[in-house]
């Protein structure tokens, strides 16, 4: 395909998390692309469902999924993967949660790697070496990489905006730096988080749960251009916008790029 994109969740990040991190490259971020601080989440805003929503541009209520317990929807919508894969694109996947890999349906994706968060130490950088080896070697159309540990380790075992939280938003955002600059102009790249939290917990629906960041990358979006009124829901058909994809009709986000 002609236009390639790389999409990175880092699962957890508040926006006064990835604010108050201490890494420069935020500060690069909105310099060379567009952002926004107030994007809205769905609800209940837990990882899984968040996911759901975020490949399928429907809410909990449509797709089913409402824990991350996963369970085969009614009324099947295809996802991103899926269209992509309909298309004749080729995806990947990385990722350090085992549930994550029910968003994608047997035989969408080309390549996938998953590395327990839980068992093992620096997950997030390894499945970032991981994605980086794959798209100088095999440039793939699509690249979902899944950082959890901000999630995991920080918000759930040291509380949300503890130091430690901030200490692994950190280094999840050098990872996305190292991304970029692989990415080079072949691809739009696209950071954002799946939803927030508060205290050790999240999926209610408080501000501190409901309202991420997101950054984006690449030739189609203006550098230092604050963006305002973008949901969840908006990811995949923006990223189906720019790959020139036609979306499924269920599908009820919009393009951030417009028609």
């Amino acid at each position: 395909m002609e236009n390639k994109v790389i999409l990175i969740s880092i699962d957890g990040m508040r926006p006064d998390g990835v604010k108050n991190c201490g890494n420069p490259y935020v500060e690069e971020l909105m310099k060379i692309g567009s952002f926004t601080f107030d994007a809205r989440t769905v609800y209940p805003s837990v990882t899984l469902p968040c996911h759901m929503s975020m490949f399928h541009s429907i809410p909990p209520e449509r797709h089913g999924i409402t824990t991350n317990l996963y369970m085969p929807p009614v009324r099947p919508v295809d996802g991103l993967f899926e269209v992509i894969k309909n298309a004749g694109g080729r995806s990947a996947m990385y990722y350090g949660w085992e549930p994550i890999r029910d968003i994608a349906r047997p035989l969408s994706l080309k390549a996938s790697e998953y590395i327990s968060a839980r068992a093992f130490d620096d997950t997030d950088t390894k499945l970032a070496d991981s994605a980086i080896k794959h798209i100088k070697e095999e440039k793939p159309d699509f690249v979902f990489l899944y950082m959890v540990e901000t999630d995991e380790k920080g918000g759930h075992d040291n509380g949300w905006m503890s130091d430690t939280y901030l200490n692994i938003i950190s280094t999840a955002i050098g990872n996305v730096k190292r991304v970029v600059k692989e990415a080079g102009e072949e691809y739009t790249v696209i950071v954002t988080a799946d939803h927030g939290g508060h205290d050790r917990a999240h999926g209610t629906d408080m501000p501190e749960d409901m309202t991420i960041p997101m950054f984006f990358v690449g030739k189609e979006f203006k550098p230092g251009k604050e963006l305002h009124g973008i949901s969840l829901l908006d990811i995949a058909p923006t990223i189906a916008n720019i790959m020139k994809l036609s979306v499924p009709r269920e599908w009820e986000g919009k393009s951030i790029l417009g028609e």
